[in-house]
């Protein structure tokens, strides 16, 4: 009796270990869903690098005050001094630095190739990310995806581009924006692989911290050079951007950050395909927006291209990180 109630008690145990972190990208997914909304009402007062850089020092800041706090309950719980850490790898200081000149060269490719080619054109480029992801992982890294899996990613990117299809056949064409853009994809697709690589080298707020203070720095002379008003200039457009900061980056990004312990990269950058779903759905439900059939068609391959990349368990578990044993103790 005593034994059937302990693999009862492990079987539950396990289901919720392997549904939490599900529930954690889906909390990751709405948080990033406000991110267009939130940078369209920035963009009234100020342009989207100075937006941006706004964002990223207020996330350090906040990342800065969180691994503090982190440091002294450390401390505080075992009631001695943090001993030094020691020293890491050349190679994982190498990634850790390349998560910051990744993060802000998509960041500023992406942001530039708006100026040069049509938002459809820039959407239905940086759709193609999970792609990116997938074959690097697969050609650097020796992931293995599976046939299920890559079937679903295909029609998973072709339903992101369904959805803004009527708007890319109203759209201007442009072979430069176009060509950055899909350079920033690829951007997008070395920060997820990057992180993965590192996840089980450095703690979660490690990462954030360093990838913030790295592109911040980076951000800082662009600024100052092409910039004439770097800061809002009102206090709802202070409160803008530090909504992009806390919601959109601290949040958003940092719950994307933990699931890389879970979740292969490519998988992550699949399920950040569902972003168009929810906002769709919140523009239907909050708006009254209607949905025209391009749009009902892209959502449904997208839910169907992840749903079908779901069955194929071997290839949404990180190859690089054991799986998560304990939620108890800090990843932080």
């Amino acid at each position: 009796m005593v034994e059937n109630q302990l693999i009862l008690t492990t079987e539950k145990s396990d289901k919720t270990l392997n549904i939490l972190p599900i529930i954690i990208v889906i909390i990751a997914l709405l948080a990033l869903s406000s991110t267009a909304i939130l940078i369209k009402i920035a963009l009234r007062e100020m342009s989207a690098t100075a937006t941006f850089f706004n964002r990223l020092w207020i996330a350090t800041i906040i990342f800065g005050f969180w691994n503090g706090i982190n440091q002294a309950r450390t401390q505080i719980k075992d009631d001695q001094p943090v001993l030094p850490q020691q020293p890491y790898p050349i190679k994982e200081i190498a990634f850790l630095i390349a998560v910051g000149l990744v993060h802000v060269l998509g960041r500023l490719s992406w942001t530039w190739a708006l100026t040069q080619t049509g938002a459809a054109n820039a959407n239905a480029l940086g759709s193609l990310n999970p792609l990116f992801t997938t074959l690097g992982g697969w050609l650097f890294f020796n992931q293995i995806f599976g046939r299920k899996f890559i079937i679903g990613l295909i029609l998973a990117i072709i339903g992101a581009i369904a959805v803004g299809f009527e708007d890319l056949l109203r759209s201007n064409n442009n072979f430069t924006g176009d060509a950055v853009a899909l350079i920033s994809s690829i951007f997008y697709a070395a920060n997820f692989l990057l992180i993965e690589q590192i996840r089980n080298k450095f703690s979660i707020i490690t990462i954030l911290l360093w990838r913030c203070v790295i592109a911040t720095s980076l951000m800082v002379p662009v600024v100052l050079i092409f910039e004439k008003q770097p800061f809002p200039v009102s206090l709802s457009g202070w409160l803008v951007v530090f909504a992009l900061a806390a919601i959109c980056e601290s949040l958003g990004h940092g719950l994307i950050v933990y699931s890389l312990k879970t979740f292969s990269s490519g998988f992550i950058s699949l399920l950040l395909l569902l972003n168009p779903v929810i906002v769709a759905i919140l523009a239907w439900i909050l708006f009254s927006e209607n949905l025209s059939i391009f749009n009902l068609l892209g959502l449904a391959l997208i839910v169907g291209g992840i749903y079908l990349a779901i069955s194929n368990k071997e290839s949404i578990k990180s190859s690089v990180n054991p799986p998560i044993q304990s939620l108890q103790k800090s990843e932080f």
